[in-house]
Parts: structure tokens; C-alpha cells; sequence
């Protein structure tokens, strides 16, 4: 980046612009998603187990069966 305030700042200028755009699309989207979460809880949904769901579904379905099994084996192991 040779040049000061030329081409080269105007393309950081740029980029600095749109990651800023981004995060505030991002804190945008967190606060419609505490809100969804928040009308869930006030129709009686525990909260921690739809957040479990969701990370489960994001989840490949052999990814997630390995997991169910390691958290078997775990709890056998531990006499629950």
C-alpha cells in the first residue's frame, strides 16, 4: 500500500466500510434472533434445549450420531 489516501485508502476505506455494514447487519440479526427466543420462552419452550435442537440440525446426521454415541458411552461410563 504505497499510496496514502490514493486508490490504495480508498480501497481500505472500502473494505473497512462494508465490514461495518456487515456488523451491523450481524447485530441487527442477533437482536431479531434473542427476540425469537424470547416469544419461545413466553410459549412455555426451554430455551437451552431449542438451542440444543438447532445446533443439533446444523449438525451432519453422521457427525451427530457419532456424537449421541460418545455422549452414551460417556454416561455409561459414569453410571448414569
Amino acid at each position: 500500500m504505497a499510496e496514502v489516501g490514493g486508490v490504495a485508502g480508498e480501497r481500505l476505506r472500502s473494505f473497512v466500510e462494508r465490514v461495518e455494514r456487515l456488523e451491523e447487519e450481524k447485530a441487527a440479526l442477533a437482536a431479531d434472533i434473542k427476540e425469537v427466543y424470547s416469544e419461545a420462552k413466553g410459549s412455555g419452550f426451554d430455551i437451552k434445549v431449542l438451542r440444543q435442537i438447532i445446533r443439533l440440525r446444523k449438525m451432519d446426521q453422521s457427525d451427530r450420531r457419532e456424537q449421541e454415541e460418545l455422549l452414551d458411552i460417556y454416561m455409561r461410563a459414569l453410571e448414569m
